[in-house]
């Protein structure tokens, strides 16, 4: 998640980044349906096609994630997974760096993938199992994945980068504790080609798109990709599964996803045993990066910003209900 102070609508800066690119300078009205989170996105088209353009504060990201991330895309393309398409610049540049008024910037542009968000749909069983078998699919060609010039971070890299931001807030001993607990855990379980590798890490709803014609997903937003094991996504999926579906019928429906996994990709009863660590790993990102993002505060903040403040903080208590338990 973005600093607060970066959440603010801009289509002036949204302009200057997307004259880098051929766009119909009609569809900037398209700009209105913006959204900001880990990025700033903003729709527009190029020859009547929707497309998305995606920036950040360099401040904000690290050149290096960015650049492993659209190799990996570009990798995934050219096995034919269903994954998002980059757009080259009118410079023949993936990613663009920008100076501006606002300060500097990294963005880049995509092509819109085809299908519905999987919330959008009806969530049927056969939904599911094509939604676990993208996973699998996408975890066997991670397997398979040797990067070219860029890597992304670790799960191991990502714990330090929450311990360098902790340690500014002399309050936060619980989540500190959590830091090390999580790092004495996981550098307790073995590592493999098979178990270990690039993952998506927000292997949600909102990021899967299910294309009814071919009857397999699309995939987009691999910003938060890191080395982890593999049932970290797992993980992260049954979650956000968790919230759309029933509790009467999520068993049901787990047991479809994991189906359509293992149709790609084997799993373990060893490797879904970490599930529970996963999800702590997941509750303390989520704390560290809400409280990195609002600790800053400003005098007569519009109300949808004191509302989000609200939300944030209920977040932060419920990721942190588990700090300090054994694991």
């Amino acid at each position: 998640m973005l600093k607060l102070k970066y959440l603010f609508d801009n289509e002036d800066l949204a302009e200057m980044l997307l004259e880098n690119w051929e766009f119909d300078k009609e569809s900037m009205e398209l700009f209105k349906y913006y959204r900001i989170s880990s990025n700033a996105i903003y729709p527009f088209q190029a020859e009547g096609k929707t497309q998305l353009l995606r920036f950040s504060p360099k401040s904000e990201k690290k050149r290096e994630n960015i650049l492993a991330e659209l190799e990996f895309i570009s990798y995934l393309k050219s096995k034919q997974y269903g994954v998002l398409e980059t757009v080259l610049s009118k410079n023949r540049e993936e990613l663009v760096e920008a100076n501006t008024p606002w300060g500097e910037y990294y963005a880049a542009v995509f092509k819109r993938v085809s299908g519905v968000q999987l919330n959008n749909t009806d969530l049927s069983d056969s939904i599911i199992f094509n939604y676990g078998k993208a996973l699998g699919k996408l975890h066997k060609l991670s397997s398979e994945y040797i990067p070219n010039k860029n890597k992304r971070w670790s799960y191991s890299d990502v714990l330090d980068w929450m311990y360098t931001n902790l340690v500014e807030f002399p309050n936060e001993t619980s989540a500190l504790n959590e830091i090390q607990l999580l790092k004495d855990y996981f550098n307790s379980i073995p590592i493999t080609k098979f178990n270990f590798g690039l993952i998506h890490y927000d292997f949600e709803f909102d990021n899967v798109f299910y294309d009814e014609k071919t009857q397999s997903c699309n995939v987009i937003d691999f910003d938060d990709a890191m080395y982890h094991w593999y049932v970290m996504d797992i993980e992260q999926a049954l979650d956000s599964l968790q919230d759309c579906i029933s509790t009467e019928l999520f068993q049901q429906k787990k047991q479809c996803f994991i189906d359509g996994y293992r149709t790609e990709y084997d799993l373990t009863d060893d490797m879904m045993s970490l599930l529970p660590a996963c999800r702590r790993f997941a509750n303390l990102y989520g704390y560290v990066r809400i409280l990195r993002s609002s600790e800053e505060k400003w005098e007569n903040e519009p109300e949808w910003l004191v509302s989000l403040r609200g939300k944030l903080i209920n977040a932060m208590k419920n990721d942190s209900s588990c700090f300090g338990m054994e694991m």
